[in-house]
């Protein structure tokens, strides 16, 4: 559903904006928080629930969690206000869980079944009857119809049915998960399993009614930028393309100066210092037989995955630094009195900020949209901002990371120009289902030798739970700028920054 202005994100950017305002604006700002529910969702007939008393509830918990709050008990009064004191200060880190259901929202959608629909003709032949293995399909006023108490749900009767009169209904939120961790409570209703959880956020936008939402830290970098602290943002290489047609780098970058940020660097320049070490990493140890085999490691949900599922594969995980951490580090060892923004397409980037060993480096991360919520509030039109700065750090390859691919690709192509008798073995994965497989086949030995890139959302960054716009339009205009680069690929001295910036 990127790229299309449904009703899910128009109150997802509407809170973001709202919650923005507040940092901006108000003066008396528990009495303004009360009244936002009431603000988004007025007084007229419900938009898109049965209620406008269940919309409101939902938009509550909408904007404690874009205050950096939890959710709310269903069986205990509490205010809407409760711990926005706690809130109210310009450094906060994510507090687990991350990504979370909210259970007013979700429609307890079927969790897995075969219905027949009004497509069915009644034929003479009804191949499904015949071909289900437990008598669950029987003919009732010449129709066909499934008895959900014997169906095993093979899928054999959709697959044989001539009209596609058979449906297949899966939770969306279930199916977008590659790992499982969907699961349901005592109503039916979806909950998210934090042992299996690996935080890409996939669940969050497949969901329909909107039901899944992650915490933001967008009031409380507000409230440092306010506080006259030097703010510095790096913007991921997915961003190119996210904030409408037309607008370039050079545009964004003079925004967020406008927003009240000091400078913005490229974290593709981290990209390219990680690509160099992995290169230099893959050389010393897979080609020498060290390691069978090398786990890229910018992705945290990836990593994730292997640390949860395959812990026996974490020390073929690449110990480079990921590229959001290495342009961190980069920015503070210019900037020491910086505190650093992330803004990038990734919710599970905001854990990876919160370990202990990056608190030090990464001070707050956003997302595309969560940015755009922002520019919102100020009223800063990104089509009508003329260009004053230039954002030009990168190499090509660093620029690439943002699309599946383009890690492996990248560190590929510095094995081959700096170490150009290595034979490499490149291998990709996207969506946590196929990372899986892939993480499986290593596992058995299927994949010695290889440089294995991982990306736990199909297509890459660009297709991130906190993206704007449509996955190929995004993967059209990242390559666009990975294509203008003036230096294709990047010194191989990265790989000592990569060193030096490890022992800060």
């Amino acid at each position: 559903m990127r790229g299309i202005d449904t009703q899910v994100r128009q109150i997802r950017r509407r809170v973001f904006k709202e919650i923005a305002n507040l940092a901006y604006t108000s003066e008396n700002l528990k009495d303004d928080a009360e009244e936002l529910p009431y603000k988004i969702v007025g007084a007229q007939a419900p938009a898109y629930r049965d209620s406008i008393y269940r919309e409101r509830a939902v938009v509550t918990e909408r904007i404690r969690m874009a205050m950096g709050l939890s959710l709310r008990p269903e069986n205990v009064p509490v205010h809407l206000t409760q711990g926005l004191d706690e809130s109210d200060i310009d450094q906060k880190y994510y507090e687990p869980p991350l990504v979370q259901v909210i259970p007013s929202a979700c429609n307890a959608c079927p969790v897995n079944r075969y219905i027949v629909t009004d497509k069915c003709m009644g034929c003479m032949a009804h191949p499904c009857r015949e071909v289900c293995p437990k008598e669950a399909v029987s003919m009732i006023n010449g129709k066909s119809h499934i008895d959900p108490e014997k169906c095993i749900r093979c899928g054999k009767c959709k697959a044989i049915c001539p009209y596609d009169a058979i449906s297949h209904q899966v939770r969306p939120c279930a199916l977008a998960c590659g790992v499982g961790a969907i699961e349901s409570d005592d109503q039916g209703r979806a909950v998210i399993n934090e042992e299996k959880c690996v935080s890409c956020g996939q669940c969050m936008v497949n969901c329909p009614f909107g039901a899944i939402a992650d915490k933001s830290q967008i009031f409380q970098l507000i409230r440092a930028i306010q506080s006259g602290k030097k703010i510095i943002a790096q913007v991921a290489p997915a961003f190119v393309g996210q904030f409408g047609p037309g607008v370039t780098p050079d545009m964004l970058k003079t925004a967020l100066k406008q927003l009240g940020f000091a400078d913005v660097y490229e974290t593709a320049i981290g990209a390219d210092i990680g690509a160099a070490a992995e290169a230099e990493h893959y050389v010393h140890a897979v080609a020498t037989g060290e390691l069978p085999f090398l786990l890229t490691s910018c992705c945290p949900s990836w990593s994730m995955l292997a640390k949860k599922f395959f812990p026996e594969t974490i020390d073929n995980i690449s110990h480079a630094l990921t590229p959001m951490v290495a342009t961190a580090r980069r920015i503070k060892a210019e900037h020491p009195e910086a505190r650093v923004v992330f803004i990038g397409p990734c919710a599970s980037k905001k854990l990876e900020a919160s370990r202990k060993s990056v608190r030090s480096d990464v001070d707050f991360v956003i997302t595309f949209e969560e940015l755009a919520g922002m520019f919102d509030a100020k009223g800063i039109e990104l089509k009508g901002v003329r260009a004053e700065d230039k954002l030009e750090d990168a190499t090509g390859a660093g620029r690439g990371y943002g699309v599946a691919g383009g890690v492996a690709s990248a560190i590929e192509a510095c094995i081959r120009e700096y170490y150009p008798d290595v034979e490499v073995n490149i291998e990709h994965a996207e969506s946590l289902a196929e990372c899986r497989k892939m993480l499986m086949l290593a596992k058995a030995g299927k994949k010695n030798g290889c440089l294995i890139e991982g990306m736990a959302c199909p297509g890459g960054c660009i297709a991130g739970a906190g993206t704007n716009i449509a996955i190929p339009q995004a993967m059209k205009e990242v390559n666009a700028f990975k294509s203008a680069a003036e230096k294709r690929i990047p010194d191989i001295s990265a790989a000592e920054e990569e060193k030096a910036l490890m022992n800060k």
